[in-house]
């Protein structure tokens, strides 16, 4: 009979900890920079030149056609033979970054896309600047539309944070690894840190709920300003 002994995990929880902090830190610049590189992706797109668009189509079709490994892989081995040398930790966040622009930049491509053409015109005609017309008038309801897209594709960035430790990044998944490796108790350690990802998700799926109802959810009758 197999006896469960969490006492080694328990002894190692603020390595678990720091190794979650690490994963949350992670997802948080990936997704904020991410979306940076979305937005701007998005906007070449549907309205920059075609080589342009040709060139954004290529870099989306890559990293969604190949393994999320084999970009870390590249990116930490294969970059340093030209010069490019980052830490496991800034690798990590390169490829985190790289990987969720390419998808949400074709969720905020739809999001614009979204937007009747006529509320663009109607701003023109209204003398508002382009830029004001770019961000009440596209950005925003935009956003508002593909939110729970977003907020998904956050997620799911998060749970594959835990595929960085293979570069020695300090993950909690690498945390979890190195903590079996030194007490040998594999089902309790991973068991520990399947939860405290479980954990983290339902966490943020409460958070961005919240987010959604405060900035998104309009009463009746009032309108964006």
């Amino acid at each position: 009979m197999y006896h469960l002994n969490f006492a080694p995990v328990f002894e190692n929880i603020n390595r678990l900890l720091v190794g979650a902090t690490v994963t949350i830190w992670l997802s948080l610049l990936a997704t904020l920079i991410g979306l940076v590189v979305a937005v701007v992706c998005a906007v070449a797109k549907t309205a920059g030149p075609l080589p342009l668009r040709w060139l954004i189509n290529a870099y989306i079709e890559f990293i969604r056609n190949t393994p999320f490994i084999a970009q870390i892989y590249f990116i930490y081995f294969a970059l340093p033979e030209f010069g490019f040398r980052m830490s496991p930790n800034v690798a990590a966040l390169v490829a985190l970054v790289v990987n969720v622009g390419a998808f949400a930049t074709e969720i905020v491509r739809a999001g614009i896309e979204s937007i009747d053409r006529g509320q663009v015109e109607a701003g023109l005609a209204l003398g508002l600047k382009r830029l004001r017309i770019f961000i009440h008038t596209i950005m925003k309801p935009a956003l508002r539309t593909v939110y729970p897209a977003l907020t998904s594709q956050f997620i799911y960035l998060m749970l594959s944070t835990s595929v960085v430790s293979v570069i020695s990044a300090t993950d909690l998944a690498a945390e979890g690894n190195n903590i079996q490796q030194e007490t040998f108790t594999a089902f309790e350690v991973y068991l520990v840190v399947t939860g405290i990802y479980l954990v983290l998700t339902l966490a943020f799926s409460s958070l961005f709920g919240c987010i959604q109802r405060l900035a998104f959810n309009y009463p009746l009758g009032r309108q964006e300003g």
